[in-house]
């Protein structure tokens, strides 16, 4: 049975040029500040934190609205360890042997490796599963549309939302990643897309000096 929607009066607030040009400068300068750190502290965050945060994710524009997401909340102390275990045995493989010579050498300066310590030690780990398809009445399948760029989108307000209340983050996409849905058990339409540690950077934390593109760079003009 298809999904039927009722429309209802879209309503926001808008601004004069000045305050569009102010209030996007002051975002963006905002956002150039957040960095991927592996530094991380075990100090607690509440709960209430995270699930406010993932239902910031949830509200990602999505393919037909099907929202082909899970966020899998975790602070289990156990299971962190056995992630990590199986995540670095995977990542030993990779440094070992499976990354070309030019990708090691482009990591090597952000000065990675295969031991990832920070998912024993922050707080909460999440893991943005895809959903590739739903289980529809007498366990047919309906397929989702658009899952990557969907999941995309909403791990990129999810990265937001974390920086926005004050934590960090750090993307990490171990590869193959089929042991996290194994670990986790979960049902064979989810697959795991990101693993992202949560939590406050320690008070020593260090981050590569980087340089962003500029705007020149990222933006053709077609006026």
């Amino acid at each position: 049975m298809s999904k039927e929607y009722p429309f209802i009066p879209f309503s926001q607030e808008t601004y004069t040029e000045e305050e569009m040009i102010e209030r996007s400068r002051s975002f963006f300068e905002w956002a150039d500040c957040r960095r991927s750190v592996r530094d991380f502290s075990s100090k607690p965050v509440p709960k209430e934190v995270l699930e406010n945060i993932l239902m910031t994710a949830s509200t990602a524009p999505s393919g037909a609205h099907n929202q082909p997401w899970t966020f899998c909340l975790i602070s289990n102390d156990e299971l962190k360890s056995r992630l990590r275990e199986l995540a670095e045995q995977e990542e030993k493989k990779s440094y070992g042997g499976r990354m070309s010579d030019e990708w090691l050498e482009d990591l090597a300066p952000l000065g990675t490796d295969w031991e990832k310590e920070f998912i024993d030690i922050a707080p909460w780990i999440v893991i943005v599963m895809k959903r590739a398809y739903e289980f529809g009445e007498g366990g047919k399948k309906r397929n989702n549309y658009y899952v990557a760029e969907s999941v995309g989108i909403a791990s990129g307000f999810l990265i937001m939302a974390i920086q926005n209340a004050g934590l960090v983050t750090l993307t990490h996409t171990p590869s193959p990643m089929n042991f996290i849905a194994k670990a986790l058990e979960r049902p064979d339409n989810e697959r795991p897309f990101l693993l992202l540690p949560i939590g406050y950077p320690t008070d020593d934390a260090k981050v590569p000096e980087l340089t962003r593109k500029s705007k020149e760079q990222v933006i053709e003009y077609y006026d």
